[in-house]
């Protein structure tokens, strides 16, 4: 059995350093990153070799992938041990993925019901900080296209511009969008805003022969379809 070696710290403590077959960047290149542990393959986005690090990592969201990935860059930074470089490598790492999982859901997805939408959209963004205004473009047998994030922030939607909306969707000579945005408080209850801007991006596709087939918000577990309520939709 190969030994373990041993590093001196300034704090006088011994610890073993793992010989460099067991290290996570050899393991990677190695077996690739389906054969290492969660452990493992946070160490290696944060490069290095001290695995008690990166579990630190781990359990500083209980364990829970699903909290890590919603992490912002200020709560990785907040982790002993991970500086301000490290937080947002973190942060990127995350951010990555959420838009690699986002563009595999979305690739042809038929939306048959305002639900469809709402559930495509949900788990992304029901749980962000702020709110973000999304753009989902459709062909003739309403499957989405792609998918736009076109505003972030505080959205005053009296703001929205009416060209920008339309513009992916015409770019890519989409028939119909859906449009989309979250409310932080977690009730989706449309605003009078909200309704006025549907009724200026409605009036809007039909003279641009992009039909607006829906305005979805999104809040915590919660949506609301605006043309079901028909709100906005009233000369559709």
């Amino acid at each position: 059995m190969e030994q373990l070696t041993f590093t001196t710290f300034n704090t006088g403590a011994t610890r073993p350093t793992l010989p460099a077959s067991d290290q996570p960047g050899n393991r990677i290149r190695e077996y690739g990153p389906p054969a290492l542990s969660t452990t493992e393959l946070i160490a290696c986005i944060l490069g290095t070799k001290d695995l008690d690090l990166a579990l630190a990592v781990y359990n500083h969201f209980d364990g829970s992938l699903t909290r890590l990935a919603r992490a912002q860059c200020h709560e990785f930074a907040a982790i002993p041990g991970i500086g301000p470089a490290t937080a947002a490598r973190l942060a990127a790492t995350v951010e990555l993925g959420r838009r690699a999982s986002c563009e595999r859901a979305d690739e042809l997805y038929q939306i048959r019901a305002p639900a469809d939408a709402a559930n495509l959209l949900m788990p992304k963004i029901q749980d962000l900080p702020q709110e973000t205004f999304h753009v989902m473009c459709l062909d003739t047998r309403n499957r989405v296209l792609k998918t736009q994030c076109l505003y972030t922030g505080s959205l005053n939607t009296s703001l929205v511009r009416i060209a920008e909306v339309f513009h992916l969707a015409n770019a890519i000579h989409a028939c119909g969008i859906i449009v989309a945005h979250n409310h932080p408080s977690g009730d989706p209850t449309p605003s009078a805003e909200d309704i006025a801007l549907t009724r200026r991006l409605v009036d809007a596709g039909k003279l641009l022969e992009i039909e607006v087939l829906d305005h979805v918000i999104i809040g915590r577990n919660h949506w609301i379809s605006l043309r079901e309520r028909g709100l906005g939709f009233e000369t559709a």
